[in-house]
């Protein structure tokens, strides 16, 4: 679902809006990023996150094998694999976040 906002014009699809003037994080900060989350993977810190068993987003619970590390602010936006920014998702809201900020993602919701 995404916000839509009519005006004499028309409509303007505001997730459309969102895609096409985003600029993407550079492939070396990509990199980086994602080695640091897989380093994050193996730690105690995530493991306990896991033994929780709740989905950040949703908040449902899931067996740990359903859930998934996401970035809060996405990799391809600038994000960091920080502690502060990393969360537990179920594959279902991962899948429907994609790369959108907590602000663009309530904007959808609205």
């Amino acid at each position: 679902m995404s916000v839509t906002y009519c005006l004499t014009q028309g409509i303007i699809d505001v997730s459309q809006i969102i895609m096409e003037f985003y600029e993407s994080a550079c492939e070396s900060h990509k990199k980086r990023e994602r080695a640091k989350a897989r380093d994050l993977r193996n730690s105690q810190w995530w493991k306990q996150k896991l033994a929780q068993a709740i989905c950040y987003y949703c908040e449902l619970s899931f067996p740990p094998e359903e859930l998934t590390m996401d970035h809060k602010i996405p990799i391809a936006r600038g994000g960091k694999s920080t502690k502060g920014n990393l969360v537990v998702a179920c594959k279902a809201c991962n899948t429907t976040k994609k790369h959108l900020t907590p602000a663009e993602q309530l904007l959808n919701s609205l």
